[in-house]
């Protein structure tokens, strides 16, 4: 599907093939993986050449790996970047490039409904080294603009956001930040490159938290930041001082998870659409936060620059607390977690699950009810999983 002029993307021949040369050791098709933490010279003259910068090489697995620099290629084919850069989970792809980006007395501007762990590292890390963030309410274009002062470096959104899966108007928000000359991150894992490859509308860089629909199946936890080469090179430092890479084996899972990717998402998008549209014409149901659906405020927004409208949908039960335990416990397919984007269905209650540390009255400010749940869409039949949210919506 092709949108505004955009390439045809994350094709499923680009999800097998890219990044990847089909000849390894030993003639091996698959993608080997590198298990060492220490990489040998075989004299004195080849680390001359290392040092001297004359030969580009491994010397230790801190700095990356052989298995992972595949990952990151095909990552950045699918995302339509110059660079991609691995970590080894999706917070430490948000905090690194974070801390790379800004100094002390730099200021940082937030959307308010983005992952709660990204808030927090801006409120009680950044915070400690003198870089202040101000938050502004999701798709609240004019507050955004009028956050930005002399010293704002970044803007960070979601989009879509987590849980009520707000869309951000990406042009927008790119054509403000160029107006200031401060730079755009945009955190996509649930769009994923298969709905929405923000790079094309001049985002600077974009997250993404592997673990979810890229690995797909709840085995690996990594991230990315993927963007133009220089600017993830400077990150790729960071990473260095930091150590948060991503070790060989799980970059191996991930590059085979990402071989199934688009059939992944293509589906998910499929089933989610279908289980929305039920959810909304139930009467036990108040409201459903979906961008695929017309009574999504963001839709139109969604409707033309997403390919899809991702595998997670968010709603508000017509019940209390107890009528939505009952729900919950109800339903007899997908699993009770907090993560999300796997062959599975995982059913998630934020405000027992992810905000269970603030009280009721933070909650409801920020829009986490008692009667919200966040369902995450897996690979299981559609009918089956419409006959389940039937069976339990009638135990309410």
């Amino acid at each position: 599907m092709k949108k505004n002029g955009q390439k045809e993307v994350c094709s499923n021949t680009q999800a097998v093939h890219a990044g990847e040369t089909g000849a390894y050791w030993g003639n091996s098709l698959t993608v080997p993986i590198a298990q060492t933490s220490t990489y040998v010279f075989e004299d004195s003259d080849a680390v001359h050449r290392f040092v001297t910068g004359e030969e580009v090489r491994i010397d230790y697995g801190r700095y990356g790996n052989p298995t992972q620099h595949v990952a990151e290629q095909k990552l950045a084919e699918l995302e339509g970047a110059e660079a991609a850069l691995l970590f080894a989970s999706g917070m430490s792809a948000v905090t690194t490039t974070l801390f790379a980006m800004l100094s002390t007395g730099q200021h940082a501007v937030i959307m308010d409904d983005c992952y709660r762990k990204t808030t927090q590292f801006c409120k009680m890390v950044l915070r400690k080294f003198g870089i202040e963030t101000t938050f502004v309410p999701a798709g609240d274009y004019e507050a955004l603009e009028g956050a930005i002062g002399e010293k704002t470096r970044v803007l960070i959104s979601e989009s879509p956001t987590n849980p009520h899966l707000n869309v951000m108007d990406l042009e927008r928000v790119v054509e403000i930040a160029r107006a200031h000359r401060v730079k755009v991150i945009i955190d996509s894992t649930f769009a994923t490159p298969f709905n929405q490859r923000p790079l094309e509308f001049g985002v600077d860089l974009v997250i993404q938290s592997c673990t979810k629909y890229l690995g797909g199946h709840n085995d690996l936890i990594a991230g990315a930041v993927l963007g133009a080469a220089p600017i993830v090179g400077a990150i790729k430092d960071y990473r260095g001082i930091l150590g948060g890479v991503v070790d060989p084996h799980c970059a191996y899972l991930l590059i085979r998870g990402l071989k199934t990717f688009p059939l992944r998402m293509a589906r998910q998008n499929e089933i989610t659409f279908a289980m929305a549209q039920f959810l909304e014409a139930h009467p036990r149901v108040r409201r459903v936060y979906y961008p695929g659906l017309e009574s999504h405020p963001h839709h139109r927004i969604a409707k033309t620059q997403m390919r899809g409208f991702g595998g997670v949908v968010s709603f508000d039960l017509d019940t209390d607390l107890e009528g939505t335990m009952r729900f919950l416990d109800g339903l007899q397919i997908p699993v009770i977690g907090a993560s999300l984007g796997g062959v599975e269905s995982i059913v998630s209650h934020p405000a027992s699950i992810s905000y269970y540390e603030l009280s009721r009255e933070d909650r409801l400010e920020i829009g986490i009810k008692d009667e919200l749940i966040r369902y995450a869409v897996g690979i299981e039949d559609a009918e089956d999983l419409i006959g389940d949210l039937s069976q339990a919506l009638d135990r309410i």
